[in-house]
């Protein structure tokens, strides 16, 4: 059976992990900053695999990656991929990989239309079609970046672990700053949700899925997301080097798979 090797190259960490036709394998992970052919090395340690599927938003860094793998097949995603998704976007190429990959695999195991949530240095919100066409997306500040702007820009704002508020109402520094970046970040994310479905229309209401590091902190709190997915990238990688390499058979592969299920 043949075994691929994942790579999601993201700005904060890079993300390894093995996956076969049927399923992802277990997740490996460095940060991008230190990334470098030791370090690569040492990840893939013990590891397999005969073909490679990278998306990279770090440059220099997916080029190391792409170098150090260059012994074996290796699909770089980009709009020109077989993503199984049409593309209706004026600029194809400035797409990020990674939202392609969202989007690969929110069209292949789940109803269109969809959108979905990236909790990384950003958040982005890619939607699709009930067609399956990426129609484009929606970036906005990642709430960490929020919150460490406030440490960075006033003197006694202190720096903060990111966790669900005991309130609304903060009783200390810290209390009140999780309020503001947890409320706060939640009304955004529901207001560009409403304003998203409003744009895009129709009877029927788009799935939406999260996935990235702090999608379960802040769906906790908004019922319009109603799956959580944290291997979502690795999952389109996987069905993108599928695709690429002619195994996908879509009946083989349920609408929405069991771990992509959202926890009451």
């Amino acid at each position: 059976m043949a075994t691929f090797l994942l790579v999601d190259n993201s700005n904060s960490f890079t993300k390894f992990a093995l996956g076969s036709p049927t399923r992802l394998g277990s997740v490996r992970k460095w940060p991008t900053a230190t990334l470098n052919r030791a370090a690569i090395g040492e990840v893939l340690r013990g590891w397999k695999f005969d073909s490679v599927v990278l998306c990279s938003v770090v440059p220099k860094k997916g080029d190391l990656i792409q170098k150090f793998l260059r012994a074996h097949p290796t699909v770089r995603v980009s709009w020109q991929s077989n993503l199984g998704v049409g593309i209706d976007y004026p600029a194809p190429a400035t797409i990020g990989a990674d939202r392609l990959a969202n989007a690969a695999a929110a069209a292949a195991l789940f109803k269109t239309p969809a959108i979905v949530v990236d909790f990384g240095t950003a958040v982005s919100f890619d939607i699709i079609s009930p067609e399956g066409t990426y129609l484009g997306g929606v970036i906005a500040p990642g709430l960490e970046s929020m919150t460490d702007y406030l440490h960075q820009r006033t003197a006694l704002l202190p720096k903060i672990s990111l966790l669900e508020p005991p309130g609304p109402i903060g009783k200390s520094t810290t209390h009140a700053m999780l309020a503001g970046a947890v409320y706060g970040y939640r009304g955004m994310v529901r207001q560009i949700l409403l304003e998203i479905r409003r744009a895009v229309g129709g009877k029927k209401a788009p799935s939406v899925i999260a996935t990235g590091g702090y999608a379960e902190l802040i769906a906790k709190g908004l019922p319009e997301i109603k799956t959580i997915h944290p291997t979502l990238t690795l999952e389109g990688l996987r069905i993108i080097g599928l695709r690429q390499f002619g195994n996908w058979k879509p009946a083989s592969h349920s609408r929405k798979s069991p771990q992509s299920s959202r926890t009451p």
